[in-house]
């Protein structure tokens, strides 16, 4: 299996809509805890992808990465850079997914190194993020040295809107 992690521009963004979409919808069916809810439409997906992460790209908010096999996207983190003005050497974690039928290859791995290896290349000395508690990527995080700040219950509800789940922050110094 040949992946590939590459930055993905605004070009490159428009040019993997589809699969961007398909990679959140498919995430969050299979009850990603990403700030969405089900039924989540591909229209719905694109609007997310083209605006609200592609005016960040634009404005310079944001670093998404993604993981290609062959021409497919398959995964992607986003870098969020924008933060307030007295936390100029902080960035967070954001939406990290890979797609359910990629899952367990080392794609979330290799996007969450790429992402760490390119803050720590814009001078950025701490990462944030936070995830469901005791979700599988909680596992990943700790295994790539982030550690626990804390636990929120209740934070938000499960996307099928039948439960309510805790989020944990964790945090990483580089």
């Amino acid at each position: 299996m040949d992946i590939r992690i590459a930055e993905l521009d605004e070009k490159a963004l428009v040019n993997g809509l589809d699969d961007l979409s398909g990679i959140l919808v498919d995430s969050v069916t299979a009850g990603a805890a990403i700030g969405f809810m089900l039924p989540l439409s591909k229209e719905e997906a694109s609007r997310f992808w083209s605006q609200d992460i592609g005016n960040a790209l634009s404005r310079g908010e944001r670093i998404l990465f993604g993981a290609k096999l062959g021409p497919r996207l398959v995964g992607t983190v986003q870098l969020v850079t924008a933060c307030p003005r007295n936390q100029p050497h902080r960035c967070e974690i954001a939406k990290m997914m890979v797609h359910p039928e990629m899952r367990r290859r080392g794609i979330g791995r290799m996007l969450m190194n790429a992402a760490l290896e390119r803050a720590r290349d814009i001078g950025k000395t701490l990462v944030t993020l936070d995830t469901r508690s005791r979700d599988v990527a909680q596992g990943l995080y700790s295994s790539l040295g982030f550690e626990i700040a804390g636990e929120i219950p209740d934070y938000a509800w499960d996307s099928d809107g039948q439960a309510m789940h805790a989020t944990t922050y964790m945090f990483r110094r580089l």
